[in-house]
């Protein structure tokens, strides 16, 4: 059994749902906190110094991070819904297990080398994607941040007490400034790799994105003595909506989708009151997303009219176009034997990153090119390559 087999196979049953195979690994939750503790167990039996920012990440340094110059990778633990194995968790294995094949090899690095465990990177559980590096960096006011809830109203302040004693701290300039770049290893979100034959590529951007809340608002009524001409029924509005996202995705080589809903009463013998859905958009370029999203709502607008509902846009996260660093990119894919260089249209931790830190990442094949789903799969021999690609880059950039 190989070293990444063994490891791997200790988070395997952590917050796995026997029914449908996938992941239930919210931040702060029973199963991500299990993963936090086996990481802080992995990281001492490494002799590495731990440290927590107060944002509920945490960092592992080889070497004195107060040196500066840190050569940054890592990843986050945290799933969505019923998500699959590798994204986040593949990250963090092959930092851990990178490092043990750097010792292997007998290179001691020049510059610290450190693994980061980010938290709510997802965002399933508040709301806000990359949560924990957005407040390290500062582009989230903590009292904002402490105060967003989860589907049972529990605030993240309330969340991160109850789990660590401590609800977030915001920006830590001190420990941002310590590092020298950041490279994130990450499962590939796509099949790219597969037509390539290549089992490691490295990433050149990362598309705009973005999530929308829309409230269609209606009037609840019952189902069964209620006209079908009285009805002012939000589930219509919001149904043509969806059908209107993914034409105006297919119509502007973009990507829309609503995979989020809740209805109010959510009764089956009920209209309902009122809908909200997510929207989550993605393009080439911010104004092909922004034309999206306006073309969504304007959509929705002119049905709602139809259905005497009204409905309500509310922006809850935005993330401009990322360019990963040019040069520290160029290195990479020259150093790993020319990889391929490929755009991704997901958001990462590494794209907050990149305003503060030259930051790049690299991607591992995923044969079924699905992702967010228990059918996301890299096979044991690439997640190696991965691994071996990463202890090279580690070297390279801190010994």
């Amino acid at each position: 059994m190989s070293a990444f087999t063994e490891l791997w196979a200790q988070l395997a049953p952590v917050g796995r749902d026997p029914e449908t195979g996938g992941y239930l690994r919210y931040a702060f939750g029973a199963a991500e906190m299990t993963l936090r503790g086996w990481f802080l167990d992995q990281a001492r039996a490494r002799d590495l110094v731990v440290e927590e920012d107060g944002n509920g990440n945490i960092f592992a340094w080889w070497g004195d991070p107060a040196a500066g110059g840190a050569v940054l990778t890592g990843s986050h633990l945290d799933s969505v819904p019923h998500g699959g194995a590798y994204d986040g968790p593949l990250g963090v294995v092959s930092a851990l297990l990178a490092v043990d094949e750097l010792r292997a090899r007998g290179v001691t690095p020049a510059r610290p080398i450190g693994i980061a465990v980010f938290a709510e990177e997802e965002g399933s559980r508040f709301g806000l994607a990359c949560l924990g590096s957005r407040l390290l960096a500062g582009l989230v006011d903590p009292a904002a941040a402490a105060a967003l809830t989860d589907r049972d109203g529990v605030t993240l302040d309330t969340a991160m007490r109850a789990a660590l004693g401590t609800g977030p701290a915001g920006a830590r300039p001190d420990l941002l400034g310590r590092i020298g770049c950041y490279v994130e290893l990450h499962v590939e979100q796509g099949r790219a790799l597969v037509d390539l034959n290549r089992p490691v590529a490295v990433a050149s951007a990362i598309w705009p994105h973005g999530r929308w809340r829309l409230d269609f608002h209606g009037e609840a009524n019952h189902a069964g003595t209620t006209l079908m001409a009285d009805r002012r029924d939000p589930m219509l509005t919001f149904a043509a909506t969806v059908l209107a996202a993914n034409d105006e995705a297919r119509r502007l080589g973009a990507h829309a989708t609503i995979g989020r809903v809740q209805v109010y009463p959510n009764a089956t013998n009920a209209v309902p009151g009122k809908v909200s859905a997510w929207l989550d958009a993605r393009a080439y370029s911010p104004e092909t997303m922004e034309q999206v999203v306006a073309g969504v709502h304007l959509h929705a607008q002119h049905r709602a009219m139809t259905d005497g509902t009204k409905v309500t846009l509310t922006a809850e996260s935005v993330s401009p176009e990322t360019e990963f660093h040019s040069g520290l990119r160029d290195r990479l894919a020259k150093l790993l034997d020319d990889a391929p260089v490929l755009p991704t249209g997901a958001g990462h931790d590494a794209g907050v990153l990149s305003a503060f830190v030259p930051t790049a990442m690299l991607f591992v094949r995923n044969p079924t090119g699905i992702s967010h789903s228990p059918a996301e799969h890299a096979p044991d021999p690439d997640c190696e390559a991965g691994i071996q690609s990463l202890a090279d880059v580690l070297a390279d950039l801190a010994c």
